[in-house]
């Protein structure tokens, strides 16, 4: 089975950058999608940023020009760059990869970290 490891959460300045990463551990499987999800206390889960095997971005409008999402292929990691962040920005996210294992598509939940935004 395929798990998700997150890093790179934790407490910043407004105005401060922060990277996550995450890396997708298993063997047999080739990646579609991967993207990051977040949820504020109170708030629904949105998503943040996502790619495609094929290269293509999506990005939620808040985080338009701030955030920057990219991928290693080889490494089966995503990154999203996160800059000039905004107490708003304040959620845990969550990375979400689907994938293929022979002819079974799949989908898999990392366990969340929490990104901070505060003075």
């Amino acid at each position: 089975q395929v798990q998700l490891v997150e890093s790179g959460g934790g407490l910043v300045q407004p105005g401060g950058s922060l990277r996550l990463s995450c890396a997708a551990l298993g063997s047999g499987f080739s990646i579609e999608a991967m993207g990051w999800y977040r949820q504020a206390p109170g708030k629904e889960r949105e998503l943040v940023a996502s790619i495609t095997s094929g290269g293509n971005t999506k990005y939620a409008d808040s985080v338009k020009g701030r955030f920057t999402i990219s991928r290693d292929n080889a490494k089966n990691t995503v990154y999203v760059q996160m800059n000039v962040l905004k107490p708003e920005d304040t959620a845990i996210y969550y990375c979400n990869a689907h994938y293929w294992i022979e002819v079974r598509w799949l989908e898999v939940w990392g366990q969340g970290t929490l990104v901070t935004v505060s003075s």
